[in-house]
């Protein structure tokens, strides 16, 4: 048997105390002050944004509302909540990673607006997006643009171009951003003022590259010249493709099919490489066809007695070598 192992013991004269509550979030020079002193500091701003901001967090957990806080301090349920979620951004900021002198930069009454748009960006991310806003002297709009287009670009992985651009690089999660929605475009007179603003941002050498490649292009085509498309890039890790219908959908199909849909200008050989059978696990209800093919699209069927239904959405993915699976 082993020996009992002793509880801890506290310094003499002191008592032992195994819980040891948070440290304060406020101020220390708003940590005495009680509720009318709090209120009024809210409702006449006094202090730094960052500094009052915690006063909004200690109203609500006394059980205060939204409402009854604007009540007495003017403040809408809008700004406190901006408030709020900028300071923790801003807390989140303070490291060995990002420079001190940095942060005041959002110590004005504008400095909430700008690191509120940061609040879906983890910590790394936000380091990287907050000295590209400093640097190019973003507003609200821009730094929500760059946000969402680093939020956006680990999911982008496989799709043309991606691979020319760094994740690491804030101008580059924006150019891509960009890059990406000049494709979108129908006229190619309208793809080269955004490719323009992709160039603009890009900081790696090889999406610069591929930005110029791409306006080139453009602008021969808006010429009217001849121009050769490029490979498609193959993805080294194709996802698997997974396709869920809307609910209702199949609530009382026995029986789901997947038929391949093929266009008519295709020809015969397009109608060859479409799978031809396809088949259902009895328990989880996953339909299986029996071999990888380029959809173009796939058109559900289900059955609900002796009537047979066609479902109310098709799907576009890029099927796998092996048979993909789908719901």
């Amino acid at each position: 048997m082993l020996p009992r192992t002793p509880p801890p013991t506290a310094p003499p004269g002191q008592l032992y105390q195994p819980f040891h509550p948070p440290p304060n979030p406020l101020p220390e020079t708003y940590r005495n002050l009680d509720l009318t002193e709090r209120l009024a500091v809210l409702r006449d701003r006094m202090g730094r944004w960052y500094e009052y901001a915690p006063l909004i967090s200690s109203l609500s957990r006394e059980g205060f509302t939204p409402a009854s806080i604007e009540e007495a301090t003017g403040m809408s349920g809008v700004e406190q909540n901006r408030l709020v979620v900028a300071s923790q951004v801003r807390d989140s900021l303070i490291s060995d990673d990002f420079p001190d002198d940095l942060l005041h930069y959002f110590d004005s009454y504008g400095g909430p607006d700008l690191l509120y748009e940061l609040r879906f960006l983890n910590a790394r991310q936000r380091i990287v997006a907050t000295k590209h806003t400093i640097e190019r002297r973003l507003e609200s709009k821009g730094v929500r643009e760059l946000a969402r287009s680093m939020k956006d670009f680990p999911q982008r992985r496989g799709d043309e171009g991606w691979d020319a651009f760094d994740r690491h690089s804030a101008g580059d999660c924006l150019a891509y951003a960009r890059f990406r929605l000049s494709r979108e475009a129908i006229a190619n007179e309208d793809r080269i003022p955004e490719l323009e603003r992709s160039l603009d941002v890009v900081e790696t050498e090889s999406g610069r590259a591929r930005v110029e490649l791409e306006i080139e292009r453009a602008i021969k085509k808006a010429a009217g010249e001849e121009v050769e498309e490029l490979e498609a890039e193959i993805d080294a890790r194709p996802a698997v493709p997974v396709v869920r219908l809307m609910y209702g959908e199949i609530s009382e199909a026995s029986i789901v099919l997947l038929l391949p849909v093929v266009k008519e200008t295709d020809g015969v050989k397009a109608v060859d490489l479409a799978p031809r059978r396809s088949q259902t696990d009895a328990d989880l209800g996953i339909v299986e066809v029996d071999k990888g093919w380029w959809t173009r699209g796939y058109t559900c069927w289900r059955r609900e007695g002796s009537w047979w239904w066609r479902g109310a959405r098709s799907c576009w993915r890029k099927a796998l070598a092996r048979p993909p699976r789908r719901w």
